[in-house]
């Protein structure tokens, strides 16, 4: 059993933020304005505390049904960077992290790739699974018994029966909703022929993982063609199922950053001052209840920015390992992150892929009891289990 005192998550009723009208406003306010009112929001939440995750990822396959057009890690198969991990590369990165001090295995993969390619579909019925999400359960499970890191899948759209398969072997679940705009399925847009990115898809796996009571993050990914109002849409969307169901943990705004070999390669990216706009919003529609994290790898120039725009964690960051979905980006040193932080004045803090409010009754009991021995009575790493 925990030996510690979490706050219970947050009633379905308690949802504290911006309206509709407030945020359409804001948009055209000051951007100086709108930052000091999410710093009041962050400092009522979080005081001189931002957070990170110690991670070590894992890009289970790359192989996915989905072409995104700003999208590099999938790959289709044929192509020789399309690789699936065995169960023994799994371990080894998973042991590289374990000895680097990480607490967190983020499991990354494509979407569904065996109902694209029979090949995959053949690999998953040699080794005895139907289906990725079987063999990726497997997975989380074998690392888990192995090294006792917690896992994180980012595992794309889930059923809920599949969610249910994941729950026990997961400390907490990710999927980006990206946007809610249908316009960015036509053609030319940035997911035409991504079956697995139609917004409603993707609302509905956020619903069930809140019917399942799992952890659960998420995010928008800003400038690939949505509008501000679309941009507006998709985390009013997010509060929404937050309000009924009291489950997302984090929500990340995500910048667009080009990458040369996919479609939007010529596309502009969003401003420094779009993003810090997009996060102070999104820290005023969330509240007070729910992190907020820009990636520090996608603006390494502008952590101290960021900070001022009101976000309370960094999200996963890792020693030893790429950040296989933008590879081009490597992670900010943890000890350089702690001093760009502290320069802000603010104490960086390392998590668990699950928050504290969740930890105690929404994680099967070897996951809690795990995580019990790593957090102080802030539910926070314990400061001699951190390592700079």
């Amino acid at each position: 059993m925990l030996n510690h005192s979490f706050p219970a998550p947050p009633a379905s009723s308690a949802a504290r933020g911006l309206g509709r009208d407030e945020a359409e406003r804001l948009w055209n306010a000051s951007l100086a304005t709108v930052m000091q009112q999410a710093r009041a929001v962050r400092g009522s939440r979080t005081g001189s505390t931002i957070t990170y995750s110690r991670k070590v990822f894992a890009p289970l396959t790359n192989l996915c049904r989905d072409r995104c057009a700003y999208c590099t890690f999938a790959r289709p198969a044929g192509d020789p960077a399309a690789r699936t991990m065995t169960p023994d590369e799994v371990l080894a990165v998973a042991r590289a992290g374990q000895r680097a001090g990480c607490k967190e295995i983020l499991f990354s993969l494509g979407d569904k790739p065996e109902l694209r390619y029979p090949p995959h579909r053949e690999w998953l019925l040699r080794q005895g699974f139907h289906s990725t999400i079987e063999y990726l359960a497997a997975m989380c499970q074998l690392v888990f018994e192995e090294t006792g890191l917690l896992p994180h899948s980012n595992a794309g759209v889930l059923s809920r029966a599949e969610i249910d398969l994941l729950k026990p072997v997961n400390a907490s679940l990710g999927l980006m909703l990206e946007s809610t705009s249908d316009r960015l399925l036509a053609r030319g847009e940035a997911h035409f022929e991504c079956p697995d990115k139609v917004p409603a898809v993707r609302l509905r796996t956020l619903r069930e993982a809140g019917e399942a009571r799992v952890p659960f993050t998420t995010g928008i990914l800003i400038g690939i063609g949505e509008t501000l109002a679309e941009r507006l849409d998709a985390l009013f969307a997010i509060r929404d199922l937050h309000q009924e169901y009291g489950h997302v943990q984090e929500v990340i705004v995500q910048n667009f950053r080009a990458k040369a070999d996919t479609l939007f390669a010529n596309r502009a990216e969003p401003l420094l001052e779009d993003v810090q706009r997009t996060a102070a919003i999104a820290r005023l529609i969330f509240g007070g209840e729910i992190s907020v994290q820009v990636p520090p790898n996608l603006s390494p120039e502008a952590h101290a920015n960021l900070l001022d725009a009101g976000i309370d964690d960094w999200g996963g960051v890792s020693p030893v390992t790429l950040d296989f979905i933008n590879p081009e980006r490597a992670w900010p040193a943890l000890g350089e992150l702690r001093e760009v932080t502290a320069g802000a004045g603010f104490e960086l803090r390392e998590r668990l892929a699950v928050y504290p409010r969740f930890a105690a009754d929404w994680t099967v009991p070897p996951l809690r009891d795990r995580a019990a021995g790593w957090l102080d009575a802030d539910g926070l790493v314990r400061r001699d289990r951190e390592i700079w």
